[in-house]
């Protein structure tokens, strides 16, 4: 068995006042971005303010989704961009920055491959709510993507020899007459200046800072968060700062299946659903298409009197999804050796639940689920005991809104022109998504504009030369 990876930080004794990129923020985004500078010849450092690396990218679990890619074709399904696009702009209410969407529809196939490039293969396929074909690509081994990506990109950032330092909070963007020059942040209750002519924003959402919530989404103020502690939107403030305009901050996706009963939200994430799972009420029925938008999902649920409802599978679907061994190891999971015991352990009505998992694999049989339109995710019924319940109800999730960009990534201001030397990729930005992001998605931007974000501060870079 090969020996497993550990990424040591680097240490802070060893942190320079000059730097070709400084990117804020360790998750995938910021990851990619940096990986991609490097290979162009520049010479970033990546700085973390938490002590632990990878962000909300971490807790990711589905896949990524692209279109057009020669794991769909392996896997005899042939899509297009077109699609994808459209699906997407449906799914974000068609509010989506159609500029944005168009380069990210466009070039999900091209990150899938450079991921290949550098051993990271997505070569395993399974389908998210909104979606209407099977494009959230996952590692074969059905790891959650999430910490899978990480780790993987670690590896390569290792071998790139990238800095990469934890504890290091950004808290000033320096600029002079609208162009980057430096950096200020705090670490160890020290104050560090670094000289750069470049920073790529890669430092997330706001969905843990109760404070924006409470000023964006003050209805949304009762819901726990899936988010990490790190999420508080500190690179959204950073450029605001020195002017950069920023979109849809309004709008705040919930999730619709968390696990919160504990004192930690944990998000089950959508290919259980995606590979067969129905979610039912207290009385064991179902209510709505468990495959349907996460806005349109969430509101169903919202609509059980604070019940909450349960995710059904069976151990099929089980083998399918990794990630339930986690859910199930924290004790997240009711378990019985029929759908009968599964009721009685999950406090369901026996005899309803009975009807409800019958009816749905009728509709599975024959591919039409007449109750609630469903069409996606019917691969396989639920038969293989044991049976499985997770108990869940939504809970803040994903931040649509955050910095204005162009498809280079280059920030906005507020009359369209740019803040030269800062670029921004991932969650910080806002405008992609619309009003709902769709599974998947989150993953595949941050491939998408991380590479985009590394290749654009490099071309910039060197036409200031």
């Amino acid at each position: 068995m090969p020996e497993k990876f550990i990424f040591k930080p680097s240490d802070l004794a060893t942190l320079k006042d000059n730097y070709d990129l400084v990117v804020i923020g360790s998750g995938g985004a910021g990851l990619t971005s940096a990986i991609q500078a490097r290979e162009l010849g520049l010479h970033p450092v990546i700085l973390e303010k938490m002590d632990k690396i990878g962000g909300n990218t971490t807790r990711a679990s589905s896949g990524m989704n692209a279109a057009e890619t020669t794991v769909q074709l392996d896997h005899q399904i042939v899509d297009s961009f077109q699609d994808f696009y459209q699906e997407t702009y449906n799914g974000g209410g068609k509010l989506n920055n159609v500029e944005l969407l168009k380069y990210f529809t466009e070039h999900g196939a091209l990150a899938i491959d450079w991921l290949a490039q550098h051993g990271i293969k997505l070569d395993d396929l399974t389908i998210t709510g909104g979606m209407k074909v099977m494009r959230t690509h996952r590692p074969s081994s059905l790891a959650p993507i999430g910490g899978f990506l990480v780790s993987e990109l670690l590896k390569q950032a290792d071998r790139l020899n990238i800095p990469v330092f934890t504890g290091v909070k950004v808290i000033k963007l320096e600029a002079d007459d609208d162009q980057i020059t430096g950096i200020q942040a705090v670490a160890n209750q020290h104050e560090i200046n670094i000289k750069t002519s470049a920073v790529i924003l890669a430092s997330g959402g706001f969905g843990a800072s109760a404070e924006l919530l409470k000023k964006y989404r003050p209805d949304l103020a009762k819901y726990k968060t899936t988010n990490q502690p790190g999420a508080t939107g500190d690179g959204i403030a950073l450029a605001e700062k020195i002017g950069a305009k920023l979109v849809d901050m309004d709008q705040v996706q919930i999730h619709p299946t968390v696990q919160q009963d504990t004192d930690h939200a944990y998000l089950i994430g959508e290919a259980v659903r995606g590979e067969g799972a129905i979610l039912v009420n207290r009385d064991g029925k179902r209510f709505v298409n468990e495959l349907d938008t996460r806005k349109k999902v969430s509101g169903a649920i919202d609509d059980l009197d604070g019940t909450g409802a349960w995710l059904i599978f069976d151990q099929g679907i089980r083998d399918r999804v990794k990630a339930v061994e986690f859910y199930d190891h924290i004790g997240l999971v009711k378990t019985g050796a029929s759908v009968a015991a599964l009721a009685e352990s999950t406090g369901l009505n026996a005899d309803n639940l009975k009807q409800t998992v019958e009816k749905w694999n009728g509709f599975v049989e024959k591919h039409n689920d007449s109750e609630f339109g469903r069409a996606t995710g019917m691969d396989r019924n639920i038969v293989k005991g044991p049976f499985f319940s997770i108990h869940i109800a939504p809970a803040v999730h994903y931040t649509m809104g955050g910095v204005g960009v162009n498809k280079e990534t280059q920030v906005l201001k507020d009359d369209g022109t740019t803040i030269k030397g800062l670029f921004a990729a991932g969650e910080v930005v806002g405008g992609l998504h619309g009003n709902n992001r769709i599974g998947g998605n989150s993953i595949a931007e941050i491939v998408v504009f991380g590479r985009q974000a590394g290749q654009q501060a490099f071309k910039y870079l060197k036409q200031t030369d």
